[in-house]
């Protein structure tokens, strides 16, 4: 007996007995599981391999979050290395550095 043999055999005996809790609530988790296994289906998550590969997709992600983060850590440290050197070169040429260098 498949799914959705189950829900159409529960639908039917809901309907004799006039749908009692248990009824009701055996109804919505065989609806619920029959669902869901469509979804999965249509994702194309339905196969063995599929818990393997969103792992390894979540890896993926994590690396290139983690990687993105790095990146953006180099740059803003790159640039405010440059600010610093930018304004020790202003303090230089404001009080006469360079001249005293030069002669």
């Amino acid at each position: 007996m498949n799914d959705t043999d189950m829900l159409a055999r529960l639908v039917a005996q809901a309907e004799g007995e006039g749908s009692s809790l248990i009824m009701i609530r055996a109804l919505v988790e065989e609806a619920s599981d029959l669902g869901a296994a469509r979804a999965l289906d249509r994702l194309g998550l339905s196969d063995p391999k599929a818990e393997r590969d969103l792992r390894e997709l979540r890896e993926l992600l994590r690396a290139w979050r983690d990687a993105k983060k790095a990146v953006r850590s180099a740059v803003i440290g790159w640039m405010v290395r440059g600010c610093l050197a930018l304004m020790l070169i202003g303090i230089a040429v404001k009080l006469g550095l360079f001249a005293m260098v030069k002669g």
